[in-house]
């Protein structure tokens, strides 16, 4: 079955299937939203943007960050074989893709490509996009931000954004980071920081770790502001 759900053909019509429902979702979601000026100031200033969201909200990230009208947006996602079905689901929604592990366990070819996602990272922000990164991922721990994006932050000057998302009710996956999927006419919350910055002579793990923090204290008060659970 697994081998089945990865076949290019497979992933490729379930994850227009995804984004459908996943349209359907975002219509019908009743929003409320905080600290809503943090994102419209970056918004307003044009320019480079980093965007965080912890991994298990990946779901709900194109919900919060118009496809037009701001800067144009990539989402750094893993080469693994679940990622390139989540990488077919965001394209559908308007979030081209850059693809490249940031996982310390990565296997040789993994970590070539990490390195690429990188430069196609850098180059992204160098051109004024904004690139969205779940910093907990690919592997976890969950809520546990790596350096990955500290270090595109330290590396651009590029400000951060960190959205904690939520919905009620909603499904939770059996997976590592114990995913969100929202369902429809539900409620929903997006709660925004920042923006914040890492000067290039920063520690990065304690700017991750000060980083995780706040990414963690949006999404409870998403969750808050929602009435779900953790």
């Amino acid at each position: 079955m697994k081998k089945l759900f990865r076949s290019p053909g497979v992933q490729s019509a379930l994850a227009l299937i995804y984004a459908a429902y996943m349209r359907l979702c975002y219509a019908t979601i009743r929003w409320r939203r905080e600290n809503r000026e943090v994102v419209e100031g970056v918004w307003a200033a044009g320019g480079p943007v980093i965007y965080c969201l912890w991994h298990s909200r990946v779901s709900l990230g194109p919900s919060s960050w118009p496809t037009t009208g701001v800067q144009p947006p990539r989402v750094l996602i893993s080469l693994s074989p679940d990622g390139e079905f989540i990488a077919k689901a965001v394209q559908s929604l308007g979030f081209p893709a850059i693809r490249g592990s940031s996982s310390k366990k990565s296997s040789p070819d993994k970590a070539k490509g990490g390195a690429q996602a990188f430069r196609d990272g850098l180059r992204w922000l160098k051109d004024g996009g904004m690139l969205a990164i779940t910093p907990d991922g690919p592997r976890g721990p969950a809520e546990v931000m790596q350096e990955g994006a500290v270090m595109f932050a330290k590396t651009t000057g590029a400000p951060v954004i960190l959205a904690g998302l939520a919905c009620a009710p909603c499904l939770r996956l059996g997976t590592w980071d114990r995913g969100v999927v929202p369902l429809p006419f539900g409620r929903g919350a997006m709660v925004w920081a920042g923006p914040f910055h890492a000067a290039r002579d920063a520690d990065p793990a304690a700017v991750a770790e000060a980083w995780s923090r706040e990414l963690s204290a949006v999404t409870r008060r998403a969750e808050a502001l929602a009435g779900a659970g953790a």
